[in-house]
């Protein structure tokens, strides 16, 4: 559960995010329960995906141990603004596979290891929170 404080024209607000299932949230709002629905995001035409080279590697790197990186992690919560990557491709260690819009920055979301993509969790225009799998590689 994530727990938020929020501060709206004075007011304060404590938040906390009981569950999130496709369209479906259980918050919990200064003690009081509501089931959110969530707006679906709307499906694009599929663009060709373009390989950008990778300056830098993001925080959400982990040892690989002989195998595939496992599930690469949303470092925080934000906005999707596009995936790189599509189920069957082969990664670099480093390779970037996610952007990731957070406090107005684009983030690159980066392979810890190198492997194949084995599923793709998230959409162009998600909101996701921290921790949430986007996308995992074998």
């Amino acid at each position: 559960m994530k727990k938020f404080k929020y501060k709206i024209n004075g007011n304060e607000y404590e938040v906390a995010v009981d569950k999130v299932e496709d369209t479906t949230a259980e918050v919990t709002v200064n003690g009081t329960s509501y089931t959110v629905e969530l707006e679906k995001p709307k499906v694009e035409e599929a663009a060709p995906k373009i390989q950008r080279p990778v300056a830098s590697s993001s925080g959400s790197s982990k040892p690989a141990g002989g195998g595939g990186a496992g599930a690469v992690k949303s470092p925080l919560p934000g906005i999707i603004i596009d995936v790189l990557v599509n189920v069957g491709d082969q990664v670099e260690k480093g390779q970037t596979v996610v952007m990731l819009e957070a406090m107005k920055m684009e983030n690159a979301i980066n392979a810890p290891a190198a492997g194949k993509v084995s599923a793709i969790s998230v959409n162009k225009g998600d909101s996701v929170l921290e921790g949430v799998t986007l996308v995992t590689i074998e």
